[in-house]
């Protein structure tokens, strides 16, 4: 009996001593409805254990943002308070939306102003995300901790028998990895020696024994992530970036690159009381595929790579009430877009560079053999076009290249069709590097339905948040090619009422028929405070948190998008 319970103790010693190696995995708050309060800070948290806090960035918390839940259909207001020492912006990445609103390197919020963008959700149910798109700046800002996941529900996937119950069957994995000081401080860099899972290093969390859904979101600044169990059990894709497959695609790895996201059924039915970790299986990438390097020294040298290392530790405990404990055989019916509407070709290009002098090193890539410029538009889009974009890469590495507004059909991939968990709607689509003198080449389509705006470019690049501040992007513009050039070439006119005010301001514009494309009030010393895309302007501009004092309206007409200034005092 006693060598029993010494067997016992011995035996809640050891448990007690491997569990204490993990820490619970943070599952980020949430937010539901239409309007939503965004406060991007600079802050801190307890990142390493011991030793001192980290420096980090975060929106209403310490570290990363809240998962914000929306609807189809609804219409959704965003009120994103920069309140960081230096400029931002919130890219809403894999919203179908006006591109003024969508939050890219144009769209930048100064330190201390409110941005305010809305839009119509006209995504299918899936599991997008919103970051920081400054350029230049996007690598510093998202090693911060700057960004946050975005879920769309509709009636579709409501409709089915899947797991949902957010944080316990239904549970978001942010992937990053990070390089820690000595101080325990971010270190700016391509790769990081410590993984971590929704800002938590060495994760563990307990997961029901029942169906399990996993929402993978790579918001690494470069690695890519070969996703396996422990056990090489099988998993089950149901959705890639921008919504659900036709039928769950059974897999034992999937390899997962920057910006990309995909959502898995696990089967835990039955295994109460074991474990599993979920994995990157990333010895057995190439070379020239992010994370499977193994470079000795150097800026990219990092402990984790070409190697396999652990990506959560799974405690699988008791079932819940309700479980789903089987894996469904049909999800929805996907209308893909059809190549013979295409109206055009579009043909790009990936390739090295031997070094722009003063920009670039001599490892940087490039798309179409420029540079960026935020001042050069690429291509004009007609409004309704079909497009096939063909990219040619002569790369030898890969890249994970993302488009803004729409969602894609991969076509081919060196010829071949995708995979059939990239047979669905894509924002991001993997480029492979070139095999020996062969280039890589991939195709997509995609429909430019709406939103043409002849001010506001889209963005495409490399979703490698390094690549992307070297210059690896590119811009186009959605342009409406049927409608009547505007003869309003005067300033607006208008008015603000009352002035001097207090809590509400109104606009009222001399000629009928007029509108704002853009209001931006900015205070007595040119600070802005304000930045209003196509505001709603009939139920007036809250000024209720303006301090008293002279404020300036800066109000671009809608037509001839000429801008226009007026004061107006705040009592």
């Amino acid at each position: 009996m006693i060598l029993k319970k010494i067997t016992t103790l011995l035996a809640l010693l050891i448990c007690l001593q491997v569990n204490a190696q993990y820490n619970t995995m943070w599952i980020p708050d949430t937010l539901s409805g239409t309007n939503f309060n965004l406060a991007i800070r600079d802050t801190f948290a307890q990142i390493v254990n011991t030793g001192n806090q980290t420096i980090t960035g975060g929106i209403n918390g310490k570290f990363w943002g809240p998962t914000i839940f929306v609807n189809k259909g609804d219409v959704v207001h965003m009120n994103v308070q920069n309140n960081l020492n230096d400029s931002t912006t919130i890219h809403w990445h894999g919203m179908h939306l006006p591109a003024v609103m969508d939050g890219g390197p144009h769209q930048v919020i100064p330190p201390g102003t409110v941005w305010q963008p809305y839009w119509t959700v006209k995504n299918n149910a899936a599991t997008y995300w919103y970051h920081p798109h400054l350029h230049e700046m996007t690598e510093e800002q998202i090693t911060k901790g700057i960004g946050g996941l975005l879920i769309v529900r509709d009636s579709v996937e409501s409709a089915l028998a899947l797991p949902r119950k957010y944080g316990i069957d239904d549970i978001p994995l942010v992937l990053q990895d990070r390089d820690f000081t000595a101080l325990n401080q971010f270190s700016v860099v391509p790769y990081g020696d410590s993984m971590m899972t929704n800002m938590t290093l060495r994760a563990q969390y307990n997961v029901p024994a029942q169906v399990v859904r996993l929402r993978v979101l790579n918001a690494a600044i470069e690695r890519s992530y070969n996703l396996g169990f422990s056990d090489n059990r099988t998993f089950y894709v149901i959705a890639s970036d921008g919504g659900l497959l036709d039928a769950p695609v059974a897999k034992t790895k999937y390899l997962i690159h920057a910006g990309e996201r995909v959502e898995i059924l696990v089967n835990c039915t039955g295994q109460s009381g074991t474990t599993v970790d979920l994995k990157a299986y990333n010895s057995q990438l190439a070379g020239f595929i992010a994370g499977g390097e193994s470079f000795p020294n150097g800026p990219f040298a990092n402990a984790l790579g070409h190697i396999d290392f652990n990506i959560l530790h799974l405690n699988i405990g008791t079932q819940t009430a309700n479980p789903i404990t089987t894996i469904p055989t049909a999800l929805t019916t996907n209308v893909l877009l059809n190549a013979a509407n295409a109206n055009v070709t579009r043909y790009l290009t990936i390739s090295d560079s031997a070094g722009v002098p003063g920009i670039l090193g001599p490892n940087a890539f490039i798309i179409n053999h420029r540079l960026f410029d935020i001042n050069y538009i690429d291509y004009n889009v007609p409004l309704d076009n079909t497009e096939i974009w063909q990219i040619t890469s002569s790369s030898v590495f890969g890249h994970p290249f993302h488009i803004h507004d729409v969602e894609f059909n991969i076509i081919s991939i060196n010829g071949a069709p995708p995979d059939a968990t990239q047979a669905g709607w894509k924002d991001v689509v993997f480029v492979k590097g070139k095999t020996g003198p062969t280039n890589t080449v991939v195709k997509f389509i995609a429909k430019f339905e709406d939103f043409a705006d002849p001010m506001h470019p889209f963005m495409y690049h490399c979703h490698i948040s390094l690549h992307e501040d070297e210059g690896m992007m590119g811009q186009f513009i959605v342009a409406n090619p049927t409608s009547i050039a505007s003869n309003h070439t005067t300033e607006s006119q208008f008015s603000i009422y009352p002035n001097p005010a207090h809590d509400k301001i109104f606009v009222k514009f001399k000629e009928a028929g007029q509108s704002a494309y853009y209001i931006r009030i900015t205070d007595a010393l040119g600070r802005t405070i304000l930045m209003l895309p196509k505001p709603e302007l009939q139920n007036g501009i809250d000024i209720s948190h303006f301090s008293k004092g002279l404020y300036f309206m800066q109000l671009t007409d809608d037509k001839s998008k000429q801008t226009t200034s007026s004061p107006f005092v705040v009592e």
